[in-house]
């Protein structure tokens, strides 16, 4: 069965920096988007913070994180990747990678077919 595994998550200080990864099972991610969401504590909504489409070249990124994240991907690596700098309290949450088949960016939920279970991010003093 298709499913995504994120990794790298954990506890930070505000202003530190985490990298999490994206790795898939069952299949490569050559023809995929693949997006970053994320679901605070005491949140129903997952959020979405960045996409980028399956070469790389096309990337966005929610208002919330502009500056301060970078998305990327290694598709040699068959891993993408969400660069977090400058983290905030606000931060907090479990991030999850999700991809999509063939499509443009989308920071909506719905839109992506496989998803992996989570990595959390802490941000506090």
């Amino acid at each position: 069965q298709r499913h995504l595994v994120e990794s790298g998550g954990g506890a930070v200080q505000p202003g530190g920096s985490l990298r999490l990864s994206c790795a898939p099972s069952g299949f490569t991610l050559d023809f995929y988007t693949i997006g970053w969401f994320r679901q605070a504590p005491g949140e129903i909504l997952r959020e979405g913070v960045s996409s980028i489409t399956g070469t790389g070249e096309n990337m966005n990124y929610a208002d919330s994180v502009k500056g301060r994240f970078t998305i990327s991907r290694d598709n040699d690596k068959n891993t993408a990747y969400l660069e977090m700098n400058s983290l905030e309290p606000e931060d907090t949450a479990v991030y999850y990678c999700a991809a999509r088949w063939g499509a443009g960016l989308s920071l909506l939920t719905w839109e992506y077919d496989y998803w992996g279970q989570g990595t959390q991010v802490t941000v506090s003093s």
